[in-house]
């Protein structure tokens, strides 16, 4: 599922709030099998992919490297 969601997490590099957010909205539609949601679903479609959005940001904010960043790889 979802395979084609970019890495985000990677050696020395941050995410940027637009690629996580592309990410969040990747997984929403997957998961909800709307492309474009209709007008009926649009609010809770931009909420699911604000909240996973956010998630994914405090996620990726709070893993720590195994290693020291000099003897990382990507």
């Amino acid at each position: 599922m979802c395979r084609s969601i970019k890495l985000l997490r990677a050696a020395d590099v941050t995410p940027s709030d637009s690629d996580i957010r592309a990410a969040a909205l990747q997984f929403v539609r997957k998961i909800s099998g709307y492309r474009h949601p209709s007008q009926a679903n649009l609010d809770a479609f931009e909420t699911a992919v604000e909240e996973i959005a956010a998630a994914s940001g405090k996620l990726l904010a709070s893993l720590k490297h195994r290693y020291p960043a000099a003897t990382r790889q990507a």
